[in-house]
Formats: C-alpha cells, structure tokens, sequence
C-alpha cells in the first residue's frame, strides 16, 4: 500500500532547497495551491526559480513569495495584472528575472517536459522579441522558432479531490496547467480539498493518475486568494 499523504503543508515543502525550480498551477481560486505556497514562505527556500501563468496578486500567494526576495527568476505569461503590485516594482528595480512566455507555449513547453519531449517547434513568436536569439526553421514555407521544455524539481498543484495513492480530479480551470505540471516535476506536491478512500474516486474520472503524485496535503478549507487581495490582507498576516 502506498500512502502519500502528508499531514501538513508544512512537511511537504520541507526539503524544498535554495536555487530550486517550483512549478505553480493557477487560474484563480480554483487552482491555486495559497496554503502550499504560504508554508514555502515560512519555510525560507532563496534563489528560486518559478514558472507560473502569471505573478501574483496583492500581497500573498506567489505575489508573498516574491515580495519575501525568495524568487530569483520567473517564467509567466503575465507578469502583469490591475492588480499585481509586488512584481512589476521589484522587476523595475533588476530584483528579478522574468523570462516572459505565450500562455500556449508555456503550456507546451511544460507538457513537452512531462512527455520527455525536449524541445519543440511553433510559430507563436515569430517576428516578435520573444523569437530573438532562438533557433528557427522552415517547414513548408513558414517559419517556426524552436522551445525548449521546461522541468522542475517541484510542482505545487491544487485539485478538488484525490485519494492517498495521489490520483486527481480538479475544478474546473484547475485542469489548465495542474496536471502537466504534476508530469514536469520531480516531486509534486498537491493540496486537496478533499482526501477520499481509494476506490471512491471512478478510474474513468481521474485527471492525474497518482504515478505523478509524491505528496498530498488535505486543506478542507482553502483561502480564497480573491477576497484576501480585495481585503488587502497580506502574508505574512497583517
């Protein structure tokens, strides 16, 4: 029998070390790992690298992460929302490297890691500044720039449900970038509303098979990260 459940947020991200790279799934409350993201914080990890859809809003989740100087470098495809406030200063001061990503490529690039596919072909970019100083080729009279996956050590996940053995069912756009970064990762760890016996999830219904999954985490109650950038409430708790 394989148990893979943690009993806090806090064990789980334990031995992320210095200089690691940390995938983190997002859109919204649904599938955005707070509680996982806030032990990191607690937890002091420095150098990291992060690739997210985006940077953060307010001043907890990944936007906490960023503003505790524990992020060297991200990878994103926005950098920048009405209300992201922390990333856009510190980037303007040269605190942070951004390596700016279009959402279908960084998608891609992560699902190709997972695949063991590495690197790939597209023609998002081409003509533009992203395409600078990258590899091109023509493939039937039109232009493709070449990408390279992208893998981590870690991946922080957030589903609705899993079982011990680790296999998934998400929310809604929870599924976006969740489970091909659970296939990108060394060591995924995932926060789940719900734990369940094994046999309650349907095998037709699971999303990530639990050969992905390292670490789960229960969080009955996640925050919803919205209503704490509304209420201008900031992590470390104000």
């Amino acid at each position: 029998m394989i148990n893979k459940i943690y009993k806090s947020a806090k064990e789980a991200v334990a031995d992320i070390f210095d200089g690691a790279t940390v995938m983190i799934s997002g859109f919204g409350e649904a599938g955005s790992p707070i509680e996982l993201i806030h032990a990191l914080v607690d937890q002091g990890a420095k150098n990291l690298t992060i690739v997210s859809n985006n940077a953060g809003s307010g001043h907890v989740g990944l936007a906490a992460l960023i503003e505790n100087k524990q992020v060297r470098k991200i990878f994103c495809s926005f950098p920048r929302t009405a209300i992201s406030v922390v990333f856009p200063e510190l980037y303007r001061k040269g605190e942070i490297e951004l390596e700016l990503v279009p959402q279908g490529t960084l998608a891609e690039r992560i699902r190709a890691a997972g695949a063991g596919i590495p690197a790939f072909f597209t023609q998002t970019s081409v003509n533009t500044p992203l395409a600078e100083g990258k590899d091109k080729r023509v493939f039937n009279d039109k232009t493709y720039v070449l990408e390279h996956a992208i893998e981590a050590d870690f991946s922080f996940v957030k589903c609705s449900a899993s079982d011990k053995y680790g296999n998934l069912i998400y929310n809604k756009t929870a599924r976006n970038f969740g489970p091909i970064m659970c296939m990108a990762a060394k060591t995924t760890i995932v926060q789940a509303k719900n734990i369940l016996d094994v046999g309650e999830i349907d095998p037709e219904c699971v999303i990530t098979p639990g050969i992905f999954v390292k670490r789960v985490v229960e969080i009955t109650n996640p925050a919803d990260e919205s209503k704490l950038v509304e209420e201008k409430r900031r992590y470390p708790w104000n």
